[in-house]
């Protein structure tokens, strides 16, 4: 059924805004958003790739939303269709990826923190995602390490080491959910997206990492959108509905 507001998308951002951090998508978040998609289009925004934003949303993500955009809208689904595809590699070459990379990886080496795990790079389509721990730390650790970073802000000082570092590649380094930050060239951030939001005239964003160095920082201050900052799922479905469903 189309919606009653065809001009007008909510778009969504992940982790914090329909999940808890990392966690997956509840029965009562998903039967909300099949309530909101019978008024306005609904898409999604995810720095994560299509298969991580799958892990979290269900597998039948392309099918409960209008728009899938992973990694940023590097990869891009409308009605369950893939419409586009971008590269990191492909735009900055081996050797420029190797430099940063390597950098990256003497950099954590050095840093003394209370533990470590594995996977401290994790290269995806179009960005590279830093976690200072390591992704393959558990869910105790990643809470426990998002509380020390507040405190001790480690990844905000590696971004700014990082940033100086190579600011001739023309980067973005993006902190978003509680271990890790997203590098990817300038642009490629979510605004990425709303390439594929043209026929729209009404465009509202929600996300919990607006504020200025979070990864929903430049849509939410971008002129096309309407930016509106959620503390938790439950403040998304409040939110959203005062704003269309009332």
């Amino acid at each position: 059924m189309a919606a009653t507001r065809p001009g007008l998308i909510a778009l969504f951002d992940v982790d914090g805004t329909l999940t808890a951090p990392r966690k997956g998508v509840t029965t009562k978040m998903l039967e909300f958003m099949r309530e909101l998609r019978k008024v306005v289009t609904v898409g999604v925004v995810g720095g994560s790739d299509f298969v991580k934003i799958s892990e979290q949303l269900g597998k039948t993500v392309v099918d409960d939303y209008d728009y899938v955009f992973a990694e940023n809208g590097l990869v891009a689904y409308k009605e369950g269709k893939l419409i586009g595809t971008q590269s990191l590699k492909s735009l900055l070459g081996e050797e420029k990826l190797k430099e940063l990379i390597n950098f990256t990886l003497h950099y954590i080496a050095d840093l003394d923190i209370p533990i470590k795990r594995g996977t401290f790079i994790e290269f995806r389509n179009g960005m590279i995602n830093v976690s200072p721990i390591g992704r393959n730390c558990s869910q105790e650790e990643r809470d426990e390490f998002e509380k020390y970073d507040k405190i001790h802000n480690i990844r905000p000082k590696m971004v700014s080491v990082l940033r100086e570092k190579f600011a001739h590649f023309n980067l973005t380094f993006s902190i978003g959910g509680q271990i890790s930050f997203d590098v990817f060239p300038q642009g490629w951030d979510k605004t990425y997206c709303l390439r594929y939001l043209d026929e729209f005239q009404e465009i509202h964003f929600f996300g919990d990492k607006t504020y200025k160095g979070g990864n929903d920082y430049e849509i939410y201050e971008s002129e096309r959108t309407k930016g509106h900052t959620v503390t938790s799922p439950e403040d998304t479905v409040d939110q959203c509905t005062k704003l269309f469903l009332s």
